[in-house]
């Protein structure tokens, strides 16, 4: 399974990014999956519905499950967050993951950094960062990129294979 992660500051155009990047590697005949983090509460399910109510009544996980799609929805119930690894041993088979998020994690990173972005880059501390995508002429030392140059971002992942 190859991965390759999109970080960067808060309000800074990671997930326009890594759904262009999904878009791109998918249109190319790619199976590709995703992992998005949020420092949050996240609830994809409301108050009311039925799956809801059974998570509520206790159940740790709840699968609802349509025609067109199935969700998986865990509890964590006091339990540490997952890790990226745990979370990708959960993902079905594919080509390729892109991973919104976990910028402390060691899997290979592409940056999106905005020169309007009001904290400076994270790829002068971060070794895995294998690339950047900016709008702006970065002094990064590796492969820098147009934000909007999709294809040839995906280009450059298709280069490297896994990492």
């Amino acid at each position: 399974m190859n991965v390759i992660g999109i970080v960067g500051w808060k309000n800074c155009g990671k997930t326009t990014l890594a759904s262009a990047l999904i878009g791109e590697l998918s249109s190319r005949g790619l199976t590709v999956n995703s992992i998005k983090h949020a420092h949050h509460g996240v609830d994809v399910d409301q108050p009311g519905t039925d799956s809801y109510r059974h998570r509520d009544a206790g159940a740790r996980e709840v699968i609802l499950a349509g025609g067109q799609r199935f969700a998986i929805m865990h509890e964590l119930r006091g339990a540490e967050e997952p890790t990226l690894d745990e979370l990708l041993a959960r993902l079905g088979p594919c080509d390729w993951v892109v991973v919104e998020g976990f910028k402390t994690h060691s899997h290979p990173k592409i940056e999106v950094h905005r020169q309007e972005c009001p904290r400076g880059p994270l790829h002068p501390n971060d070794p895995t960062i294998i690339a950047v995508a900016t709008n702006y002429t970065s002094e990064f030392a590796g492969p820098s990129f147009d934000l909007n140059d999709t294809p040839g971002i995906a280009d450059f992942i298709l280069s490297t294979g896994a990492l």
